[in-house]
């Protein structure tokens, strides 16, 4: 078990004000948490902190996290859309999630129930990530005008740009391409371009 994991179960993510105080979402699931880490943790993946949350992997490799929101806890499979998924359990979190697939959980009962069902989706989770395989993104997203007139002031960051992985990518573009002002794309776009250029996503 990783301290830093432990850490987070008592003061949360760190990312609001809320930590550490009964109103923070981790503090609201700390049975289920508990319970999510046990098993995954007996699959034999490596806990370590991202992002603020717990993420588990194997042989350096993302395979899950476990977080916790206002409304559920969660197990989320980082190529979850590869799973056979034979129990019809797993969900898209958001309507632009190409990858990830996520299992919700509101209750400790829900989480013993499906313990068996939870490794098997574990273990393969792992097998896909030792074979190698990845999802098949959709590359359907235009660039923003905006972002396009500084690639060609800036050449090397649209190669650095779209040398990032599709998942990458489509996260930037989502997140340059949402504000309606010109303004706030644009400075939206300088925020990241030392992160796009050390080759990193918006969440590394």
């Amino acid at each position: 078990m990783n301290p830093k994991v432990d850490q987070y179960l008592l003061d949360g993510c760190g990312r609001c004000k809320l930590g550490g105080t009964p109103q923070c979402k981790v503090r609201k699931w700390p049975e289920e948490l508990d319970e999510l880490r046990r098993i995954v943790l007996e699959c034999g993946l490596d806990e370590e902190l991202k992002w603020g949350v717990p993420c588990y992997t194997s042989q350096n490799r993302n395979i899950l996290i476990v977080s916790a929101l206002k409304e559920y806890c969660s197990l989320a499979f980082f190529k979850g859309v590869l799973l056979k998924d034979s129990e019809g359990i797993l969900s898209a979190p958001g309507e632009n999630s190409q990858s990830t697939r996520l299992i919700r959980f509101t209750n400790v009962s829900q989480i013993l129930k499906l313990e068996p069902i939870l490794k098997t989706y574990i273990r393969e989770a792992i097998e896909i990530e030792k074979n190698g395989l990845k999802p098949d993104f959709k590359t359907t997203l235009e660039y923003p005008e905006e972002l396009v007139q500084v690639f060609d002031e800036y050449p090397a960051l649209e190669t650095a740009f779209k040398a990032l992985t599709p998942g990458r990518q489509r996260a930037y573009i989502l997140y340059f391409s949402a504000p309606k002002q010109l303004k706030t794309r644009l400075s939206r776009i300088e925020k990241y371009m030392q992160q796009i250029m050390n080759g990193k996503g918006m969440f590394d």
